[in-house]
């Protein structure tokens, strides 16, 4: 198993971030992964537990195609996705912090391709890369915005 965590401080209220990262899932998640290059929404409505998606991703050339549900929806606190096409796990967790939120980004891949596992660092330091830029990249995006504004 290949897991990595990343972490970051953002000067916005739990509600706000967690609207902006799971509420608005759907129509945010590409901005803080321009690795997506096709996201699409599988059940109908707002995003609850088990919505389902399906994204199609390019990373260091690689394009990969993943369907996922929702496995844990806690209002203003945690999302968790569930690969159900790829071996992924997926969670964001929003804690209440000093001025804002302590947002936490995991990744975990259950199980490497057996052409893979010579590669195992190289992957394990990719992943990582990218946790520290999702959160990176969504700290950027909210603070960007008028702290007033409810809508992203």
């Amino acid at each position: 198993m290949v897991r990595t965590q990343a972490s970051t401080h953002i000067a916005r209220a739990p509600d706000q971030v967690f609207a902006f990262v799971a509420v608005d899932f759907f129509s945010n998640y590409r901005r803080w992964s321009p690795e997506v290059i096709s996201l699409e929404a599988l059940s109908p409505g707002p995003i609850r537990l088990g919505s389902r998606g399906r994204q199609v991703r390019v990373d260091h050339g690689r394009r990969t195609e993943a369907t996922f549900e929702v496995c844990v929806f806690e209002q203003d606190r945690r999302i968790d996705f569930q690969g159900l096409s790829a071996p992924i796990y997926i969670s964001y967790r929003f804690e209440p912090s000093a001025h804002g939120t302590r947002l936490t980004f995991v990744f975990e891949l259950s199980r490497l391709e057996l052409f893979m596992r010579p590669f195992e660092k190289l992957i394990r330091a990719a992943i990582q890369e990218g946790g520290e830029r999702v959160v990176g990249n969504i700290r950027g995006l909210l603070e960007q915005a008028p702290a007033s504004v409810s809508q992203y």
